[in-house]
């Protein structure tokens, strides 16, 4: 899922600290990547590595005016592993890749500034 916010919109409601609590972000290691040519807009299909807890698991991630596909396996990114899955064409979609649109629109990954072990939750 690709949503672009105006960056100069106000903050969402407030929420409780339970519902931050709610979603699950961890930080995963990107094992391979591949193009999607069936996805409806530009997009990647990742399986990513997010530790013994949480597993391997696949995304369709819409991130390929910014990354070339050979550079992604091995990058370390975050993204909501408690969503349900998505059905995205012919690909079952399994987390949320985390992402910040740039002045264009297209997704900067957000990642860990240091390193941390795969399966790290954000807290």
């Amino acid at each position: 899922m690709h949503v672009t916010p105006d960056p100069n919109a106000p903050a969402a409601a407030l929420i409780g600290f339970d519902d931050f609590m709610s979603v699950d972000i961890r930080v995963g290691t990107i094992l391979s990547a591949e193009a999607f040519p069936e996805a409806r807009k530009p997009a990647y299909k990742l399986t990513i590595d997010f530790g013994e807890g949480v597993g391997t698991k696949k995304s369709s991630a819409q991130i390929t005016a910014r990354y070339a596909v050979e550079d992604l396996p091995g990058r370390r990114i975050m993204a909501v592993v408690n969503f349900p899955p998505r059905q995205i064409g012919p690909m079952r979609s399994e987390v949320l890749v985390l992402g910040f649109a740039d002045a264009d629109g297209a997704i900067v990954l957000a990642a860990p500034d240091d390193a941390v072990p795969n399966g790290a939750r954000l807290t």
